[in-house]
């Protein structure tokens, strides 16, 4: 095994949006393939065609390409392994099914959902704990362990209904290990005898996903918490294969948690928490709810995979920044925890606030341009070169560039009301005296520099008696109508001479 090439996969079911927990799980899928020069492969599981959802697939492959997770083999790409959709895979799998028939390790049920309903009410009645098809119940049920030969080949001739069931063992440990979480023991007691292969001609997950894995030399199946229950399963089938020598490593990662710890994190939290849980917007094709994405909401797709990989791994240092190039080469499945990860809405936006401000301004100015269109129809609004001046001075204080309208839309749109708060506290005749004096000293001959107009509002300030600190927000606030923003004086720099005197006369007009 230690000599093993690398291959993993994400296999995904197409039933919906893709939750942030799936994507956790695709991302520690390709940051371990790539840290080990390995495959990673996206497989559609779609097996359950009742749950099929339309354009729950294509949702799934652009989530993942905006996020830059992107795969060496699959659905998308291709591969020597094609198809990767489990549904055009379908005429393979009933040979692996009668293969455990013909080995003793797998039988045909013929029962109907009454008969199964009436079995589920006598166990109930005998105060069975956990009532199911098991060692114990199959002996009373009608399947070729409790028919004869020449009546199940009957059946079968007649066409009658029947699914594939494994026969779990009565009385055995089955043990594993998880690179996680150390060797895991389940007693078969516990275990049902659970549907491989169902009556509509199509295997169930257990089936597909063991047979897959094996054809597709899979080295290591990580995947979520909520998969460990059937581990002992997919465990005897690769023994009863015969395919136990060549079983992939399993690493089952933690459950992403609500922000209060009180259980997992799942689909239908949705918007109601304040926060999206899907990559992208999702719009059901059947009733027609929205769900906000994380695209969306403005989050960077860096951001996201920054905020998810520290969702149940820890580097071993206090490193919280990473490229993604850094993710890959610190990454090890050893430092993936086995707890529940809680998450935290306001982390991400501090995560997203962190990449904005590194972001190139040339790249927030093509972004933010969008909106300033929108909003504006002024000669500015094209004017790339100054909207990147925006952006320099806004984006310390924004988490997200949909915020910078609402920072910064003064650089745009000249004020039409002040702030009364520090109108009725700093306004009054020697203020509006000095601005009176410091709007002529502005219109002089000078180069219009935040170093110059920062001198220029000092000396004004000293030589009429005032505090330059007494103004300086009052200054701010006949600018850009607002208490508080990015650097007044070089905002003023951004701004220019004649906009700045402009709207200093239009406040003293108006402030009367």
């Amino acid at each position: 095994m230690a000599d093993r090439a690398v291959r993993v996969r994400f296999a995904p079911s197409p039933t919906g949006p893709l939750h942030i927990g799936g994507v956790r799980t695709a991302l520690y899928n390709y940051l371990f393939a790539k840290k080990h020069n390995g495959t990673f492969i996206l497989r559609i599981e779609d097996t359950d065609q009742n749950r099929f959802v339309p354009g729950a697939e294509e949702y799934i492959a652009n989530a993942l390409e905006w996020l830059g997770i992107s795969a060496t083999e699959g659905v998308v790409t291709g591969g020597p392994h094609a198809p990767y959709r489990q549904s055009e895979r379908k005429l393979m799998y009933h040979e692996f099914a009668q293969r455990l028939v013909d080995s003793g390790n797998a039988y045909y049920a013929f029962d109907t959902t009454e008969e199964l309903e009436a079995m589920r009410k006598r166990m109930e009645a005998a105060k069975v704990a956990a009532p199911q098809y098991n060692a114990i119940s199959r002996g009373s049920m009608k399947n070729s362990l409790t028919l004869s030969e020449d009546e199940t080949k009957k059946k079968l001739e007649a066409g009658e209904p029947y699914v594939i069931r494994i026969k779990i063992p009565r009385n055995e440990e089955v043990r594993f290990h998880d690179i996680i979480r150390g060797w895991v023991v389940v007693h078969t007691s516990s275990l049902d005898d659970k549907v491989l292969f169902k009556s509509d001609g199509m295997p169930t997950y257990h089936l597909a996903n063991v047979v897959d894995d094996y054809l597709m030399n899979i080295s290591h199946v990580i995947r979520g918490e909520e998969w460990l229950p059937s581990a002992p399963l997919h465990v005897l089938l690769y023994r009863y294969l015969g395919w136990e020598n060549v079983m992939p490593q399993f690493a089952h990662l933690p459950l992403l948690l609500r922000p209060d710890g009180n259980g997992k994190l799942s689909k239908r939290d949705g918007d109601r928490l304040g926060f999206p849980v899907f990559p992208l917007d999702w719009q059901d094709p059947v009733t027609g709810e929205k769900s906000s994405g994380y695209k969306e909401r403005g989050y960077f797709p860096d951001a996201v995979v920054n905020l998810l990989a520290l969702l149940g791994w820890h580097p071993g240092n206090n490193q919280e920044l990473f490229t993604k190039e850094e993710l890959i080469e610190a990454f090890s499945l050893e430092k993936v925890n086995k707890s529940g990860a809680k998450f935290d809405p306001d982390k991400a936006k501090w995560f997203n606030q962190q990449y904005l401000r590194k972001t190139d301004n040339k790249e927030l100015a093509k972004m933010f341009s969008i909106i300033v269109k929108e909003k504006s129809t002024g000669p500015l609004s094209s004017d790339l070169k100054y909207i990147e001046g925006v952006c320099h001075l806004i984006k310390e204080k924004a988490h997200f560039v949909n915020e910078f309208w609402d920072i910064g839309s003064f650089f745009f749109i000249a004020p039409d009301k002040y702030d009364e708060t520090v109108i009725q506290k700093r306004w009054n005749p020697t203020t509006k005296d000095f601005f009176g004096k410091l709007s002529i000293e502005l219109s002089g001959d000078i180069e219009f520099t935040h170093q110059n107009i920062e001198a220029i509002f000092k000396k004004t300030a000293e030589d009429n008696g005032v505090a330059p600190g007494s103004v300086m927000q009052l200054f701010r606030v006949l600018i850009t109508g607002m208490a508080a923003g990015p650097a007044l004086f070089e905002t003023l720099e951004l701004l220019g001479k004649q906009e700045v005197v402009a709207r200093i006369a239009t406040a003293l007009e108006k402030l009367k």
